[in-house]
């Protein structure tokens, strides 16, 4: 399994023979290639044609965060080494089909929708105040089979989401870090920001992880695929952002690992400071590699392969028309 690459002070990232270089004020850095299947540029980075020939030659993907606050703002994606015109045609036919393309993203929704419901079972049983959210949750996921078109779907999941991050509050049970709700662009408060971090982050590694399959990023179901470069990410990263970014968000937020003073007030909003952003890629690398007993397959599997596993598993819909079901935690 490849690794990944954080880069977060400015500088400049090129080309040296056959290896990477990072210059920055902070020192010179050597990345060699062998290993290494993605970078996050969060400073602002200075790059070369030579070094984005290299990159697509050695397949390695970089992720572009916004210098400022952090935002995503893209992936520069190398040439396709795994498409197959095949799996593309049929994955058009299902988006061009308006009821397996509801199908489809009433699966993303479903799957969304009982995994935060897993999240919530899960700090019920340790005493948190959680019960009204939760019950507020399994009613409107009752709603989803009867939904009819994909945009009243989309408006569906954000009513079920905007429920459960509600329950963050009960959750975390830290005056710092209120839920209120939900901003972006900027993020207006301490929790927003790291929602929209980790969520950042999630969709990242999808693509990745999707860039390793023979799935085209660009034809998404839940996700209109009109407007933006990549969307069916997005679909697939609904399902795990309980079980990765919100546990995560949870663990270093109940630990003291990220506090108050790791974060930066501007006019606009706020943001994570790089101490911040560190521990966050920190603990989200050692998420990603921690594994878990996979029933379906009966052995141990990292969080990182079972996003593969999932993409895996919507070919063999689209393909095969064997029945895709969406990933839940049994915890």
């Amino acid at each position: 399994m490849g690794t990944s690459v954080y880069l977060f002070s400015g500088g400049q990232l090129r080309r040296k023979d056959n290896t990477l270089v990072f210059e920055s004020p902070d020192g010179t850095k050597y990345l060699p290639v062998e290993n290494i299947q993605e970078i996050y540029l969060f400073g602002e980075v200075d790059l070369t044609k030579s070094l984005l020939e290299f990159c697509s030659q050695k397949e390695i993907l970089l992720h572009i965060f916004n210098s400022e606050y952090e935002y995503y703002m893209g992936t520069f994606y190398p040439r396709e080494h795994l498409n197959a015109g095949h799996v593309t045609v049929k994955q058009v036919e299902y988006y061009l089909d308006p009821q397996r393309r509801l199908d489809l993203a009433r699966r993303f929704v479903e799957g969304a929708a009982r995994n935060m419901l897993q999240v919530l079972k899960y700090y019920r049983n340790r005493g948190k105040k959680v019960e009204g959210h939760l019950e507020r949750i399994q009613e409107l996921e009752g709603k989803i089979p009867e939904t009819a078109e994909v945009p009243a779907l989309m408006a569906l999941e954000g009513n079920i989401r905007e429920q459960y991050y509600r329950a963050f509050d009960a959750i975390v049970l830290q005056e710092d870090f209120q839920f209120d709700r939900r901003t972006r662009r900027p993020p207006e408060n301490h929790l927003n920001t790291l929602i929209s971090f980790g969520n950042s982050l999630l969709y990242s590694a999808v693509l990745r992880e999707t860039y390793k399959t023979h799935l085209d990023p660009r034809i998404g179901y839940l996700h209109t695929s009109n407007y933006r470069r990549f969307s069916l990410n997005l679909d697939v990263a609904e399902i795990f952002k309980p079980i990765l970014v919100d546990r995560l968000i949870f663990t270093v937020l109940g630990k003291k690992m990220i506090t108050r003073r790791d974060f930066d007030a501007k006019l606009e909003g706020i943001y994570l400071k790089e101490s911040g952003r560190k521990v966050f890629v920190s603990e989200w690398e050692r998420r990603l590699g921690t594994t878990i007993r996979h029933r379906s397959i009966g052995r141990e599997v990292s969080y990182r392969r079972l996003i593969r596993l999932e993409l895996y598993k919507l070919e063999k819909h689209l393909v095969e028309g064997e029945e895709y079901r969406p990933f839940v935690a049994q915890w």
